[in-house]
């Protein structure tokens, strides 16, 4: 008995040190699951057809994260991703798709991202709207955008973009040179204050303002971060479909919100990790996989993924609760 109180403490402490736990058991699993139906999948060629496919869900998990940390939400955030995607790709096209054109709509479109992202910031945290509405409505109106940018699908990127996302540097695939950035990225914003801050304004926001935090300056800070990585995101998504598609964000905003909950992150905020957000991108990527490895017929296989993503959920949640009670 009383071991299995130890061993029960032992899980406790772990998982609330490392959320991310539940996450990496069910994405070993899941990948062990995609070699045994698909040994290539397992391959470096599998892991980085993956890598490259996902990237941009694991950036806009990450950017959701953020949000997420403070008690907030950000249904815009796959909207953003849509009008950064327009933008970098007609100013590309634009400005004759050379590399100096290049370097130059990358640096407009993360400042169209930080826009909008302190757009929802204001709205939210400044004006005190309710953040599932107002982001809401944000989204629809960032959609909107897009489609002025771009009315129609199909402006190719410039080749110099998407031929330098798919390609090897030293043979080593350019996407895992862009995953060890993202890793050093997140490593220096989890040493600043900003993401303690976030977390201690979603646990009680009304202590962290009696404790002397700008509760109102730190939300925005939130989704001005949430709107830099969903730019981001934009940018892997126009590398990795090589052209401009107004509407390409649509479904991948409720996905960033399931990732973080399979991440461990809590939606009510001040418990989470942006590793765990990271980890339930892949999870969803490696669902996808399995479900196409296994045959399913194509009529059947968007009911089959939505019930794996809720089995997922439904055990991460499971095991962290039990491991936080």
């Amino acid at each position: 008995m009383a071991a299995m109180m130890t061993g029960s403490t032992g899980l406790k402490r772990w998982v609330e040190r490392y959320p991310f736990l539940p996450a990496l058991l069910i994405l070993i699993v899941l990948l062990a699951l995609n070699g045994f139906y698909q040994p290539r999948s397992v391959s470096m060629a599998g892991i980085t057809g993956l890598t490259k496919t996902y990237l941009a869900l694991m950036l806009l998990a990450v950017a959701q994260t953020y949000v997420v940390y403070a008690g907030d939400i950000d249904l815009s955030a796959g909207a953003i991703l849509s009008l950064v995607n327009v933008v970098i790709v007609v100013l590309m096209q634009h400005w004759g798709g050379g590399a100096l054109s290049v370097f130059g709509a990358i640096g407009v479109g993360l400042l169209v991202g930080l826009a909008c992202g302190l757009i929802n910031g204001v709205v939210v945290a400044a004006l005190r709207l309710q953040a599932i509405v107002a982001t809401f409505a944000t989204s629809i109106f960032f959609t909107g955008l897009a489609l002025y940018v771009l009315p129609v699908a199909g402006t190719p990127a410039p080749a110099a973009f998407w031929r330098t996302y798919g390609g090897r540097f030293l043979d080593i695939p350019f996407v895992f040179y862009a995953v060890v950035v993202l890793a050093l990225l997140l490593r220096l914003l989890v040493r600043m204050r900003l993401s303690l801050q976030l977390l201690a304004v979603g646990d009680d926001a009304q202590r962290a303002f009696q404790s002397g935090l700008a509760v109102t300056a730190i939300r925005m800070k939130g989704y001005a971060l949430c709107g830099l990585f969903a730019a981001l995101a934009a940018f892997c998504v126009t590398g990795d479909t090589a052209s401009g598609d107004p509407l390409v964000g649509g479904k991948m905003t409720l996905f960033s919100v399931a990732a973080v909950v399979l991440g461990g992150s809590a939606l009510a905020g001040g418990y989470g990790t942006v590793v765990g957000s990271v980890f339930g991108a892949l999870i969803i990527g490696l669902i996808n996989s399995l479900v196409y490895f296994v045959g399913t017929p194509s009529e059947w296989q968007n009911l089959l993924q939505g019930l794996a993503i809720l089995v997922a959920l439904m055990a991460g949640v499971i095991v962290g609760r039990r491991a936080r009670a």
